[in-house]
């Protein structure tokens, strides 16, 4: 990876500013949702992910391009400690800081038993459907913030849902459109087009029939900048960490998956270099520095990867610029009031876009090492993982612990990767095999 000084010289302040707010943008309505849904506070959520992405990037040698923003696995734990409470929000707060803990602990498992034993687990028929899961599994909320008004879901769709398909297509095509057509550096940004043509067609759309997407009255309400007067120091109760803490241990598989996912876009083995053990270290860190913070947990984000996978460009510099563009945006409340105001159709055809494109790097991953699915063992993983990580989301009784369908199709894919035979033969596959050698 380039030097930051160097990335700088050859984008300039202009094109890296541009870069860096791109990667915000495709992150924002993640982030935010998330301390949304659980009562924390969104001003913090933006701060805490762009100081959790500074330490991962610190603590990886600044080899990894990834960003850290708010994670969906944790929501239902936060919902079951906070219970819309501001005064158990410290509870919340105290178990994020151990769920860090149990990163650094599991780095130090991988750090002496070595990565490569790790990725013994995870080939690619393993990793290539997980990563695929990664994301189709988003799909259904991709649809519904591209048809319902994120501002009020309950809302009728009846007279808005043509403008609704209408906003997310012109996103769509306006991506597609710079992605393919635009030279130079507009080649770079094309969700930022994308994202600004669909504001633009929302605004003029809800002035001249009345159907409100965005909320004016809301950005005028807010508050100029962000004070930490309703900050809280941390408190460690059992309970809480009891129903926090353990959902790290099915994070860290899905921190295999995008770690594995960003280095199939960038071309690079982050196994190796700067190491597994180095990346779950920092995700740690910045969970922990989120918990101390008030923040939700972190975890590495694919609308990110999906943006380097969109615009080829892999430096580190362009998301640690992104870091401190979110930790500005969480002290300048005003600000963070209008991109808080993105329609759902505007996020819904973005996602549209930087999640099949991950998708397809996982078809592409199966391509590129040659699995051969005319083997019914590879056959049989991949079909296994494919809808096991789609179809299946159990929570554990008596508990508010979530076990999504990618950490079940994680663990299903290494057991069935270890215990079944390397050479499973199709009849098909034996009659080629017999007419080679016949030739």
């Amino acid at each position: 990876m380039d030097s930051a000084k160097s990335t700088f010289r050859r984008q300039g302040i202009g094109k890296t500013a541009l870069l860096g707010i791109q990667h915000v943008l495709a992150m924002f309505g993640a982030t935010v949702l998330v301390p949304t849904l659980t009562g924390l506070n969104p001003s913090l959520a933006l701060i805490c992910a762009g100081v959790g992405t500074l330490l991962f990037h610190l603590i990886t040698g600044r080899k990894v391009p990834v960003f850290l923003g708010s994670s969906f696995a944790f929501i239902a734990g936060l919902q079951a400690v906070i219970q819309n409470d501001p005064a158990n929000v410290p509870k919340a707060m105290g178990a994020t800081i151990c769920a860090g803990v149990l990163y650094l602990l599991l780095a130090l498992l991988v750090r002496i038993f070595g990565s490569d034993k790790v990725r013994s687990f995870f080939p690619p028929v393993v990793c290539g459907p997980i990563i695929i899961v990664i994301g189709l599994s988003v799909v259904p909320s991709v649809v519904t913030s591209a048809l319902v008004d994120s501002g009020d879901p309950a809302a009728p769709l009846a007279g808005a849902l043509w403008m609704r398909l209408l906003i997310a297509a012109v996103v769509v095509l306006t991506i597609l459109a710079v992605g393919i057509f635009a030279r130079g550096f507009f080649k770079l940004v094309p969700i930022l087009f994308g994202i600004i043509m669909g504001y633009a067609v929302t605004v003029v759309l809800q002035f001249a029939t009345g159907v409100q997407f965005i909320d004016f009255s809301a950005i005028a309400r807010a508050d100029w900048l962000y004070t930490f007067r309703d900050y809280q120091l941390p408190v460690f109760d059992l309970s809480a960490i009891l129903t926090i803490a353990p959902v790290a241990l099915v994070t860290f598989i899905e921190h295999i998956g995008d770690v594995t996912t960003n280095g199939a876009v960038v071309g690079k083995d982050f196994f190796k270099d700067p190491g597994l053990h180095r990346t779950l270290l920092g995700d740690g860190a910045a969970t922990m520095a989120a918990g101390l913070l008030g923040g939700p947990p972190n975890t590495t984000y694919g609308e990110n990867t999906g943006v380097l996978a969109v615009t080829k460009n892999y430096s580190p510099f362009n998301l640690e610029v992104a870091a401190v563009v979110a930790i500005l945006l969480g002290f300048f409340a005003k600000f963070g009031a209008v991109i808080r105001q993105l329609p759902g159709p505007v996020m819904g055809g973005v996602s549209i876009v930087l999640f099949g494109m991950i998708a397809s790097i996982g078809i592409r991953l199966l391509g590129d090492n040659k699995v051969d699915l005319s083997e019914n063992r590879n056959l049989f993983i991949v079909s296994v993982l494919m809808v096991v990580g789609l179809g299946i989301n159990i929570v554990i009784p008596g508990t508010s612990v979530k076990i999504s369908g990618l950490a079940i199709a994680a663990v299903a894919g290494v057991l069935l990767n270890k215990c079944l035979p390397e050479k499973l033969r199709t009849p098909m596959k034996e009659a080629e095999e017999a007419s080679a050698r016949k030739g």
